[in-house]
């Protein structure tokens, strides 16, 4: 069934609360993926350096902090329980060689200058509280809670998935031809980590774009190349669109005020945000891409 969520501010006003309420759409979102959860916070883009979002796995940070050293000097290392975000000008080029060559147990889960990524298995409740989303400020987020279908229970099968720069994306649905997608943007240069058809989607869309297509269109093509049923919610450092396919069988609802932009599978996962009551509420029509 899974769940999304996802809240672009208009203004500055509320993006010292974005965690907090990000959070709380997260937790009203448990009852529809009890398994695992999953949230992408973006924040201002710095311009000098990148920022790694990495899941630790078993490695100890001590450990972690030792090995990334011998290879870089200059890092910047923050800790949320098992994950790390490592800040550093390294290019991602080498970074993600260097993370999958000499440092193979961790996962990178998310690289960019906005984007900061986090998933675990467990109560969605549970994972919020893990990472401490509600400390945490930015300017637009998109979170999953998911219930597993066609892969494992596991934090490279949870959402989001990231799988280019500054870009994710979470998925309530599933696809049907996801095994042939993948085999054709294998070929194109495209790696996965994991068997989630949510990754396909996700390998796709930064396929589509790294070829000179923007995200709007990208979307618009993704209705004649992935078949299946599916709410997407594509997030970039600019902002985030999302899609229901043109059978619309997976719900979402959007409230729009002044001050921001919410979309969630459920309205109850909107209705802590402030002045929700007088937002303007909608169904998202099928087969269209809204972008914020």
């Amino acid at each position: 069934m899974c769940g999304i969520v996802g809240i672009y501010l208009k203004t500055k006003k509320y993006e010292k609360h974005l965690g907090k309420f990000l959070s709380g759409m997260l937790d009203g979102m448990a009852t529809r993926g009890p398994d695992s959860a999953g949230f992408a916070v973006y924040t201002k883009e710095n311009k000098k350096n990148f920022k790694y979002s990495i899941c630790l796995n078993e490695l100890k940070e001590n450990d972690f902090k030792k090995k990334i050293s011998k290879f870089i000097k200059k890092i910047k290392l923050t800790y949320y329980a098992d994950h790390v975000i490592l800040e550093t000008k390294e290019k991602p080029a080498k970074i993600l060689d260097l993370l999958k060559i000499e440092i193979p147990e961790v996962s990178l889960v998310g690289y960019g200058k906005s984007i900061n990524i986090f998933k675990q298995t467990g109560n969605p409740k549970d994972v919020v509280k893990k990472f401490k989303l509600s400390s945490f400020s930015g300017t637009h987020g998109i979170g999953h809670t998911r219930m597993a279908t066609e892969s494992a229970i596991t934090t490279q099968g949870s959402h989001p998935y990231s799988t280019s720069e500054d870009e994710c994306l979470v998925h309530n649905g599933s696809l049907s031809n996801h095994n042939n997608i993948r085999r054709s943007l294998i070929k194109d240069g495209q790696n996965f980590n994991s068997e989630n058809d949510t990754e396909v989607a996700a390998g796709y869309i930064s396929n589509q774009i790294s070829k000179g297509e923007d995200l709007e269109k990208t979307l618009k093509n993704s209705l004649n190349d992935l078949d299946g049923f599916y709410t997407f919610i594509a997030g970039t450092k600019d902002g985030f669109a999302l899609l229901r396919d043109e059978i619309a069988c997976k719900p979402a609802v959007v409230a729009e005020t002044k001050d921001y932009v919410a979309v969630a599978s459920e309205f109850q996962a909107m209705a802590h945000l402030p002045n929700v009551n007088s937002a303007k509420i909608y169904e998202p029509k099928p087969g269209v891409v809204y972008h914020w």
